[in-house]
């Protein structure tokens, strides 16, 4: 087993089980829109890699916690600017009237087993949390 530390952000959408449950076609086009108008740009920007992706959720591995960190801000920031707004209103328009989107985005130090073909992500040390 080879084992190593990793920088992983993780991040999912608060509330996304209730959304699928009163439009899953609607909410799954959305959260689409919204990862390319937003979250992509953000990790690409900061080198980031994408672990895994699981439905509303995702983990991101960084050269160093301070990517991940700096990732999680410049999604922040990114959300709210004009362009990415438009973008990002044209998302949540394809959601239940009254929703919009708020995600959980937390930064971790982490120790990750490899274990053949699946890493296992074992003891983390949480270095930074936001919700935007």
């Amino acid at each position: 087993m080879q084992r190593r530390l990793a920088d992983i952000l993780s991040a999912d959408v608060v509330g996304y089980s209730r959304l699928m449950g009163i439009d899953e076609v609607g909410t799954l086009a959305a959260l689409d829109d919204h990862r390319a108008a937003c979250i992509d740009p953000a990790i690409a920007a900061r080198g980031g890699r994408i672990v895994k992706l699981m439905g509303d959720g995702e983990l991101v591995e960084f050269p160093s916690v301070v990517d991940a960190v700096e990732c999680a801000a410049a999604y922040a920031h990114r959300s709210k600017m004009e362009d990415s707004q438009a973008m990002r209103q044209q998302a949540e328009d394809k959601l239940p009237e009254g929703f919009a989107f708020s995600e959980r985005l937390v930064a971790t130090l982490a120790m990750c087993a490899r274990q053949e073909d699946r890493d296992n992500w074992t003891e983390g040390f949480r270095k930074a949390g936001f919700e935007v």
